[in-house]
């Protein structure tokens, strides 16, 4: 048995081995990917290896698969947080991680799988497709409303793009509206095509039709969430959920005395993004949500409002994950069963 801790770095990593048979710790340095990949499968027995979470290692990842490895991926910021001593270096962060291994302190982490990781991709992309057409829309209703046109949403409309296409305008504005439209209908077709993607994924997967039952929620909710939370059995109550997505206030509190700030926001920034547009369409369609956001909105603002409802939202849709049944109702959305994890799992890359 061999247990190696990898400090994992685009262009090399530093690693600590122990030979658990003969006792022998060695540290290398492996060039990625040609050495490192020479290195691994050169191992022989069985091997366990541990690596902080971090980018840019799918490649790598699965190659320790192909070759039969266990990995192990660890919370980095709790990782870190072990580490007592004031000097880093990767030398002795690989050595850390390993002595974590050793003593069964390795703060392992959920990895989804490889299909799921896809998955997640193709929200990504939509994602960042639909970024990059609001960013067009805004520059053409400016270059509207620099010619006093002023049609909103309606700009988009036959009669409004028309409109836009007929504006006399200088040389060069003419040909930056003309750029401007050809993307902006590129990235219309681009975004339907992965629009009709998501919902045929949605729509083959009962846990997704579920959650699209809620109010506000669609299919690109519904699955991002389903990817996202994975096992849901792995979270024991609603709060470990919204403390997942970082849509829990950070805490300062200390000698009886609570200080609350703004969200942590230590979860994934998409699904967190992607709730609380889904809690602007929640508050439009479901009277009880809208009464509570109405409320909360005139305690304090329309923005604090929006992210309570939003965090609402998510702990909804995870008790309709886990009860495996329809809507619930709002009243119950903040319960727990009476069995609750010892932790909040981490959030995972």
């Amino acid at each position: 048995m061999k247990s190696i801790a990898c400090d994992y770095h685009p262009s090399f990593q530093k690693i600590a081995m122990l030979d658990h048979e003969s006792g022998e710790l060695s540290h290398r340095q492996l060039a990625n990917p040609g050495e490192a990949e020479t290195f691994y499968r050169g191992l022989r027995g069985p091997v366990r290896v541990g690596l902080e979470a971090t980018g840019n290692t799918l490649w790598f990842e699965r190659l320790l698969t192909e070759l039969g490895h266990e990995l192990w991926v660890g919370d980095a910021a709790r990782i870190r947080a072990m580490s007592v001593r004031k000097q880093k270096t990767d030398e002795r962060d690989a050595a850390e991680i390993l002595e974590l291994m050793l003593h069964d302190r390795f703060p392992r982490i959920w990895v989804p799988s490889p299909a799921e990781r896809d998955l997640r991709q193709l929200l990504l992309h939509r994602h960042k497709l639909v970024q990059m057409r609001t960013q067009v829309k805004n520059q053409l209703q400016h270059l509207a409303l620099n010619e006093g046109v002023r049609r909103q949403h309606r700009l988009w409309s036959r009669a409004g793009i028309g409109l836009l296409e007929q504006l006399n305008l200088p040389p060069w504005t003419a040909g930056r509206r003309q750029d401007l439209l050809k993307l902006w209908r590129e990235l219309e077709e681009a975004v339907g095509k992965l629009d009709r993607a998501v919902a045929a994924e949605a729509e083959a997967r009962p846990e997704c039709q579920r959650l699209m039952q809620e109010p506000g929620v669609g299919p690109v909710v519904a699955l991002a969430m389903v990817l996202t939370l994975g096992p849901v059995e792995r979270f024991g109550r609603g709060k470990q959920v919204a403390s997942y997505f970082g849509l829990i206030p950070r805490e300062y509190s200390s000698g009886g005395r609570q200080r609350l700030g703004s969200i942590s926001k230590q979860g994934n920034p998409l699904v967190r993004t992607l709730l609380v547009q889904a809690a602007h369409a929640a508050v439009r369609s479901d009277s009880e949500l809208r009464r509570q956001y109405l409320r909360l909105a005139q305690r304090k603002n329309r923005a604090v409002a929006t992210v309570a409802i939003a965090r609402k939202l998510a702990v909804r849709l995870y008790w309709v994950l886990r009860n495996g049944q329809g809507p619930v109702e709002v009243g119950s959305m903040s319960g727990s069963p009476s069995h609750s994890l010892a932790e909040v799992p981490s959030p995972i890359r």
